[in-house]
């Protein structure tokens, strides 16, 4: 008969695993939704009715709105799981959410010119440039396995983004700054968790005090931008257009907020091994579904690297338990 300690210790994996998996997939659902649905209103020229078909074009306070709820919400927790003292320096979490920004923007806005799976997909290459970064500046030294298991994630992402040959034929000059914005919001993501270990490794603030400090950073940097280039005015007039899109924003970052809080609930309980695997399954699902909800169809080609690369991060994070690397 299992005790009570592990029948409690069940329900919080099945609780903080199922409330991933619904956030993030509902998450994954709104994105696509708001920034690659199309939007159409009616406008009269020349006493001619016609329909005129939109994009949703404002990165800047697509992230800004995630920003801010996440703050919000990490800071409402904070009161409800009191945290201790964070001495950490603000040049650090500055840093942190700078690199952070650049790669969520970097990441939203690749989703004008690719899918939601191959975005999906491409943000699975994760540990490409943690690996890089780690050996070149933090001085890191891996096993040959992680070397073979990053080699199995590149070549799943080169079967996956390779275009066939009649695809690109017939595509438009702007092949590509998909991909570009990609590799960019990976690069990004590679220094945020640079910086990130370095703030663990120094003053070991909770995951709840660096979510809400990081993301209220994101909101000042980004509040300037939008003033800067006042997307705020353009913005204004498409939501008179189309005032159900505030509702997508605000479901979207509430999602998001949800699927952050249970993800470090998940780490500080199961660690970082258990977590890698519920989200690697995560990301799965979310392309399967993806795939079938927004029919975005993928050739043989395509499945296999997307196989090749979730099987990859499954064994990585299988063999991780082995021990974490070594500096040189």
């Amino acid at each position: 008969m299992p005790t009570t300690s592990s029948t409690s210790h069940r329900r919080k994996f099945i609780l903080y695993a199922g409330g991933i998996f619904i956030s993030y997939f509902y998450y994954g659902i709104m994105q696509e939704k708001v920034t690659r649905g199309k939007y159409t209103t009616t406008i009269e020229e020349n006493g001619v009715t016609a329909a005129k078909t939109e994009k949703f074009t404002f990165t800047l306070i697509l992230v800004a709105v995630q920003c801010l709820i996440n703050t919000i919400i990490a800071k409402s927790a904070t009161f409800l799981w009191p945290q201790g003292e964070d001495k950490t320096h603000k040049l650090y979490y500055a840093s942190m959410s700078i690199t952070y920004l650049l790669g969520m923007i970097c990441s939203n806005m690749a989703l004008q010119w690719v899918p939601y799976p191959t975005q999906v997909v491409g943000k699975a290459a994760k540990p490409i440039p943690v690996m890089i970064l780690g050996v070149l500046l933090g001085k890191m030294s891996y096993p040959l396995r992680k070397y073979v298991f990053v080699f199995m994630i590149v070549l799943g992402i080169i079967l996956f983004m390779l275009k066939d040959k009649a695809e690109a034929l017939t595509e438009d000059a702007g092949v590509g700054v998909g991909e570009l914005l990609l590799f960019l919001s990976l690069l990004m993501d590679g220094l945020t968790g640079a910086i990130q270990d370095r703030i663990r490794a120094e003053t070991r603030p909770t995951g709840l005090q660096m979510m809400v400090v990081g993301n209220a950073w994101s909101t000042f940097f980004l509040a300037i931008m939008i003033l800067v280039t006042k997307e705020y005015i353009l913005f204004y007039d498409f939501v008179v257009r189309y005032p159900f899109v505030l509702t997508n924003l605000l479901i979207l970052g509430l999602t998001s907020s949800v699927g952050q809080l249970f993800l470090y609930n998940m780490v500080s309980e199961f660690g970082p091994l258990v977590l890698s695997v519920v989200t690697t399954t995560r990301k799965f699902f979310t392309v399967l579904f993806s795939v079938i909800i927004f029919r975005n169809s993928l050739s043989l080609r395509q499945w296999s690297g997307t196989i090749i690369v979730f099987a990859a991060l499954f064994l990585d994070a299988f063999y991780s338990k082995k021990g974490p690397p070594k500096n040189k």
